[in-house]
Formats: C-alpha cells, structure tokens, sequence
C-alpha cells in the first residue's frame, strides 16, 4: 500500500463525503466547486440526495447471506457491481491525466468508465489505459463534421457505446462558476484574472501539478475543422451552437453502428422517444442538478421511466448516489445499474487514481454489506418488495401503471 492509499483508509476516509472534503483541502475554490456545485439555486442538486433518503428499506431478518454476488451486465457486459463512472468533463483540472486515471481504476474495479466529449485527455489514450470496457459521452459540439470525425475516432479505438446527451441545450446556470471567476482564469487577461488569482496560489502543490501537465488544456476529442481542438474557453458558446435533436439520431446512429444510451431521459414520453429513436438504453438524468434546477430528483422519475419503456431497454440511472445503499435502492426500483460522477470525482481530486479506486471500495463495501442486512444474496433478486416509497410516490407509480 503506497503512502498515499494508506492516507485514504479510516479513519481519516470512511465515506463519500469524506473524500469529498479531502478534495476541497488540495483544490483551488474554482475546480472543487465545479465538481460540487449545481444550477440556479442547487435544489435539485440537493433533492437528487434527499430522494434517497425518502426511500426506506424492508430488510428479510434472519436469513444467512455470508457470501453476496454483486455482479450485473449493462448492454451485454458484465459488470462487477452495478456501477458505473460517469462522464465528468474536465477531469485533467482535477488531476494529471484525470480522465486516463479514473479510467484505469475503474477497468481495475471490473466496471465501464464513461468519457467526456469535454475531457483534456484522447479518447484513444483512455481507452488504452483502461483494462475494461470505456464508453464515449456525446455532445455535437463543432458541428456535425466534428461529432462524425470523433465518432469515426471512438468505432477504432474499439469504444463499447456511445452515449448521447439531450439535456444540454444550453449551459445551466452555475453560480459558482461566476463568483469563482472560472471565466476570467479560464480566458481572461491579467487584470480579470487578478481578483481570482489567489485561491489558485493558495494551492501551490495543485498549481505545480497542473502546470507540468500542460497548464490550462484543450479539448483534444472536439476538433473543430480548419481550427483544431476547441479551448476550454469556448464551451458555453459551443453548446448553443450544437444541441441535439431527436432528428440527429438517425445520423448519429448510421455513423456509429454500435449500441447507443440517451442520457438526459426525464420524462415518460422522452423515454419512448427515445426507444423510437433506437437507443440501446436509457440514463434516467438531471444531469447531477447542473442544468435546469428545480426538476424532480431522478430516483422520484425512475419509476415513471421504467412503466413508459418496460423491457424494450435498460433503464440506468444517476444523480445522488453517495453510497452503497443507494445503488441498493435504485436497483430495488428497477434500474439496470447506476452512474455516479461526484462520487469518485472527489476521490480523482483529493488524491488521483489512488482516490477513484477508494470511491469504488467505499461503494463496493456499503453495498456487500447493505444485502447481507437485507438478507438479499444478490443484487439480481433486488425488486420492489425489499423498499418502501413515499406514499405521492406510490400513487404516481399505479397511475403510470394503468396508462
């Protein structure tokens, strides 16, 4: 065990939040409130965990499960927990190389990492780092000549799926965004800079790292044509110019071939839509709370989602999920599997691969020992019956029930 994974362990990390705290001590303000932070008021943000806690479990007493099996496929691969990483842009600010660390840790874990169109690292190099399986994350940003380019990029670098996001129109509302200055340290001169300059210097070993890693990056999987890759600066004014439509999926799907997820799936009708349109699978998402606040917690949606699509497709989730028994829950309620972001980007910031690989203990652990107390051997034989739901939530299932 290295010094660094030894600093990880109780008791000074014991859980997410742990890891999320270690993650504020080593990042300048700016890059921890980018991970952390939400749209607009955060209530979403916050009510994609309360959720979780609204839910209450229906354990089986006395039964003996010394051993539980974790494992699950997700689109035909097994997985060795149902968990997987989602995509997170801008990791390489987090850590050296982030996205190539978080996936080599989750190819280590057994579980699919999924890769930001807004990452510092190629997808080619992620891909090759990790022993497991990596999906690639879509946006249309630089148009569709540099979406098909990338797409071209992803089929030979032998990526599992792609996953297209739809619920990005624009760019939410991140208030800390603006307070923290991440536009002037990001594109500004000098002057804008300076009021800002501080909590970057109040970081020195963050600010070596980053600086041997090449300072400020671009996006090396948006090459835009006649321009190379996209700055970082660029992003809000891309995502404008680029949002997709149910109609892009035609296209997306005869340049890709391969299994396609829709993350961003809100509503029922959604849903359907895009099971119409040919998705594979579908991620019950608010995007973490990061676009529009104020929209239901997606463990209340997963339901609703579930009823629209049946078995037509896997149904997977994300937003919240802080600990074992969280994926235990959302499991319960008919995910396939879930996403989690947040989770092992603390881990990626407060202390790289090292931290990433204890996120995932730490999420491992909670839920080997969340089925041993429901008296569950398995998180296949996971159903309904080992959960209680609030009762409005009980009454919007049998409707969506009867429809």
């Amino acid at each position: 065990m290295t010094p660094v994974s030894r600093r990880l362990q109780p008791p000074r990390i014991i859980n997410i939040d742990d890891l999320r705290r270690a993650a504020k001590r080593r990042l300048p303000r700016a890059v921890f409130d980018y991970i952390d932070g939400g749209a607009d008021a955060e209530i979403t943000l916050r009510e994609n965990g309360r959720a979780f806690e609204a839910v209450t479990f229906r354990p089986r007493s006395a039964v003996a499960t010394p051993v539980v099996d974790l494992r699950t496929t997700v689109l035909g691969t097994e997985l060795a927990l149902p968990l997987l990483l989602a995509p997170v842009g801008s990791s390489r600010l987090f850590y050296p190389r982030g996205e190539e660390q978080a996936a080599r840790e989750a190819g280590v874990a057994g579980l699919i990492y999924i890769l930001s169109t807004l990452s510092g690292c190629r997808l080619e190099d992620v891909a090759a780092a990790s022993r497991g399986p990596v999906w690639y994350q879509l946006y249309l940003l630089g148009g569709r000549d540099a979406a098909t380019a990338t797409i071209a990029r992803a089929r030979a670098a032998r990526i599992g799926a792609l996953v297209v996001t739809i619920d990005t129109p624009v760019a939410g509302l991140r208030e800390r965004d603006l307070r923290n200055g991440v536009r002037e340290l990001a594109s500004g001169g000098l002057w804008a800079k300076l009021p800002f300059l501080s909590q970057v210097l109040a970081r020195p070993r963050w600010l070596a790292a980053f600086l041997r890693d090449g300072g400020l990056m671009r996006f090396p999987n948006v090459v835009v044509p006649g321009q190379g890759p996209m700055p970082y600066a660029d992003v809000g004014a891309a995502l404008e110019q680029s949002a997709v439509s149910w109609a892009d999926l035609g296209w997306i799907r005869d340049a890709w071939q391969g299994p396609i997820v829709i993350k961003g799936v809100h509503t029922a009708d959604d849903a359907r839509r895009a099971v119409e349109g040919g998705a594979d699978a579908v991620v019950v998402s608010n995007h973490g709370g990061r676009q529009l606040d104020g929209v239901a917690p997606t463990l209340r949606v997963l339901p609703e989602v579930i009823a629209a699509v049946g078995d037509r497709v896997e149904v997977l989730l994300d937003g919240g999920i802080r600990r074992g028994g969280d994926i235990a829950k959302a499991v319960s309620l008919g995910a396939r599997a879930v996403l989690a972001g947040r989770a092992y980007a603390y881990g990626l910031g407060a202390a790289g691969g090292d931290g990433v690989a204890r996120a995932i203990e730490i999420l491992r652990t909670d839920l080997v020992r969340t089925l041993k107390l429901l008296g569950c051997a398995s998180v296949s034989s996971l159903d309904r019956s080992y959960v209680d739901v609030p009762a409005p939530w009980a009454a919007k299932e049998r409707a969506f029930a009867r429809e």
